[in-house]
């Protein structure tokens, strides 16, 4: 396997298994780290998350330029991408198109999913709830859904995580195929 995504709400669990799949690995890990600490809050959600992560594995802290953080780590490391939801939060606050956005997810999936290493990308299911109010919200809600869409097609497998537990995705070309056996 070398792509796996992990999709999920909120503290649904998803980079908890994410570094318990790395930890299962013989290889040397490395984590990507998008997030940036604006505000005290996100200041200690980083520290909670830096605690949590064994001392020897190697962090990169690349809010914007994940295709380089990526191909900067060695073939034979496990990495793990948490995660896109900030990364594209990042990317729109940044003034990206959402087009430049989705063409940068098709690059970074590639570069992913071409790697020998497991890597392990987290990110947040953000469509399944209220649509959003203001304009950016809604775009964020958009451009989310697609990159994830990005990432599963590329991906190996892909699981939804709901509190902790872990559910398959079925590519839809599995789905398409098994009705046009039907």
């Amino acid at each position: 396997m070398a792509l796996l995504v992990l999709l999920g709400g909120a503290r649904s669990g998803k980079s908890a298994l994410a570094q318990q799949l790395a930890s299962a690995t013989d290889a040397a890990v490395t984590l990507i780290a998008t997030a940036e600490a604006h505000d005290d809050e996100m200041a200690e959600r980083i520290a909670a998350h830096r605690a949590a992560r064994p001392a020897q594995w190697t962090t990169v802290e690349e809010p914007i330029d994940v295709a380089r953080a990526l191909a900067g780590t060695p073939q034979h490391a496990c990495v793990i991408v948490d995660c896109l939801t900030l990364w594209v939060s990042n990317l729109l606050l940044a003034g990206w198109s959402a087009q430049r956005i989705e063409e940068e997810a098709t690059r970074v999936a590639a570069l992913a999913g071409d790697r020998v290493a497991p890597t392990l990308v987290v990110s947040n299911e953000v469509g399944m709830g209220v649509v959003p109010a203001y304009e950016l919200g809604r775009e964020f809600r958009d451009v989310q859904g697609r990159v994830n869409a990005v990432f599963c097609a590329a991906a190996d497998r892909s699981v939804m995580v709901f509190a902790g537990r872990a559910l398959e995705l079925t590519p839809a070309d599995d789905l398409i195929e098994m009705f046009g056996r039907a």
